[in-house]
């Protein structure tokens, strides 16, 4: 089903039961899976791939050029992108900026209207990620995390699994798995409701609200908590936990806002 206002491209791959809507630009050899939807208006560059049953809304555009001041556009890059996504209008995905390099969407992913993945951006399946939130180049989010609208995030940064973000927040340092992340780099507390809706059991709760005590409310800084860490055995979620931040690099991870409430107002003390 392709409306004649559409234009497709002698290469373009597409599989079965595929939807083209009004005046939608497949360029190039694009590959587009059984029973995907590209609605009006939206254009899939020559250098996509994607899985099956996908929406892309109007006026999205995916696998664009980077924009990278160095990026050569003659670079063999692509976005590849599962199955059963929603991208929603206006949404822009760009392709990677080096060669062979790829902007990745995992499967069941929502992004509402106005998301921007930059070049190698990578998520996980099952993430969500509200209006106009902007990812920079390679940002790295794992599997079921929810992103608020409006929240910026700067390249090179990791967001954990099961993580969530207050809208209209910043980030440009890690944010660790499990956690409930806001304001300027801040960690608030655990995304309790998050684990629990994805069958964590209590044990598993308990366990991982230990490890983040221990990072955040024993007032050890982060090479501390990990030596601690090492001293007893944890679970395979909780291991998880200490396994990210351990891998952070020189960005670091985001500090507990409650702590740096604290330190503010006994500055504030101090100074009166």
């Amino acid at each position: 089903m392709i409306h004649p206002t559409a234009v497709v491209h002698p290469d373009a791959m597409l599989g079965s039961d595929v939807i083209i809507g009004p005046y939608a630009v497949i360029e190039g050899a694009a590959k587009i899976g059984d029973g995907c939807e590209i609605q009006a208006h939206a254009i899939i560059g020559a250098h996509v791939e994607m899985g099956r049953d996908n929406l892309i809304g109007y006026g999205a555009v995916i696998g664009g050029d980077p924009q990278d001041f160095a990026f050569k556009p003659e670079v063999r890059s692509m976005v590849r992108i599962g199955d059963g996504n929603k991208i929603r209008e206006y949404c822009t995905i760009h392709r990677g900026t080096a060669e062979n390099s790829v902007t990745t969407v995992g499967h069941r992913c929502f992004l509402m209207a106005g998301a921007h993945l930059a070049h190698n951006v990578l998520l996980g399946d099952n993430v969500i990620i509200a209006n106009n939130a902007l990812l920079g180049g390679h940002v790295h989010v794992g599997e079921r995390v929810f992103i608020g609208g409006g929240c910026v995030f700067h390249q090179f940064i990791r967001v954990g699994r099961l993580a969530i973000c207050q809208g209209l927040s910043a980030f440009s340092k890690d944010i660790p798995p499990y956690t409930t992340a806001a304001e300027l780099n801040g960690v608030a507390g655990m995304n309790v409701v998050g684990l629990r809706r994805a069958g964590f059991t209590a044990e598993q709760r308990t366990e991982i609200k230990e490890a983040f005590n221990l990072l955040y409310r024993r007032g050890l800084n982060t090479t501390q908590a990990l030596a601690a860490a090492k001293a007893r055995s944890w679970g395979p979620e909780a291991q998880s936990f200490f396994d990210f931040v351990g891998a952070s690099r020189k960005r670091g991870i985001c500090d507990f806002i409650a702590s740096r409430r604290r330190r503010a107002a006994g500055e504030m003390l101090h100074t009166e």
